[in-house]
């Protein structure tokens, strides 16, 4: 069956990333060419949209067959972060009101059982109260869904990103996830994208429809990751709060250099710039590729290092 799910969701997400780049294309949602650019041909930000209705099709699929491949109520919140990113992504909304309703996002996560309510020993914290578990539980939902959607910034960068974390998250399980299907035709829809970024003309990127829906994925896996329901295999055994930051490293480091960068120059946290970690490796290499597969490289040798050092 999962083979049958990977090549379904292979086909179906490459098909639809075809249809929707047409229609955009034929209602001139074209991403526009700015000063932050890293692409001077055509290209529509419609990727994030066909990945969503890819996976919708396969959920329905097997909803509709009796089969439940993974709880589809986590479909609620990430369909309202997918659409919000859609609707930015031909309308331009302000990031005020892309905030309010990244909050409601994370409510209904919460609502959906998906809360941090341990601190594991940090700071000699243990359990949390309730009230302070969902204050902070939106704080961190919030900040993964803009990481991700800050990281979007070079061809295939977010998509390669979200890929390690997932095939990371699953790996280090000791145990079968309840998101190992949704890992698995998430995967499988993000693969086609790498052609479609890497294009030299008729480019499809996610948009913020796919960086805010894939950013709400890896937030609901983090959320997951720090409950008593994920255990790491007993060889990679570390602090769970050590763990999530070694397979999200990338990610966590660049929004935190980007906001301490624009908030000492007293610039909006929010408001885009070329500033990003990846943006200075392209200035210097000059290759999306090159800067991808570094990022990617040095990622994976944190994830080692960690392991190493929390065997010392």
């Amino acid at each position: 069956m999962e083979i049958i799910n990977i090549l379904a969701t292979f086909c179906i997400s490459t098909v639809l990333i075809l249809i929707s780049q047409k229609i955009f294309i034929s209602k001139k949602y074209i991403d526009e060419i700015t000063g932050r650019s890293s692409h001077n041909v055509i290209a529509t930000r419609s990727g994030g949209l066909a990945i969503y209705v890819s996976i919708s099709i396969i959920s329905v699929f097997y909803y509709v067959s009796g089969h439940t491949i993974f709880d589809y109520s986590l479909l609620v919140p990430l369909s309202l972060l997918m659409f919000l990113g859609l609707y930015d992504d031909i309308n331009n909304i302000d990031f005020k009101l892309k905030f309010i309703f990244q909050i409601i996002a994370a409510k209904i996560i919460i609502d959906n059982g998906l809360i941090i309510d341990n601190f594991h020993g940090l700071f000699g914290i243990f359990e949390l109260n309730r009230v302070i578990a969902q204050l902070f539980t939106i704080f961190i939902v919030v900040a993964i869904i803009n990481s991700i959607n800050f990281i979007d910034g070079i061809d295939g960068l977010a998509i390669s990103v979200i890929i390690l974390f997932i095939v990371l998250f699953e790996f280090f399980s000791d145990e079968i996830t309840p998101f190992k299907n949704l890992s698995i035709i998430l995967l499988a829809s993000l693969v086609p994208m790498y052609y479609f970024n890497f294009k030299n003309k008729n480019k499809v990127f996610l948009g913020d429809s796919g960086s805010l829906f894939l950013g709400g994925v890896v937030s609901m896996y983090v959320i997951y990751t720090l409950t008593n329901n994920y255990i790491i295999k007993p060889e990679f055994d570390m602090h769970k709060i050590a763990f999530v930051i070694s397979i999200l490293f990338y990610p966590i480091i660049d929004i935190i250099r980007v906001f301490i960068i624009r908030v000492s120059q007293n610039k909006s946290p929010f408001i885009a710039d070329k500033n990003h970690i990846h943006h200075v490796f392209l200035k210097k290499i000059n290759n999306h590729i090159l800067v991808v597969a570094l990022i990617i490289s040095i990622s994976i040798l944190f994830v080692i290092t960690s392991q190493i050092i929390n065997k010392i």
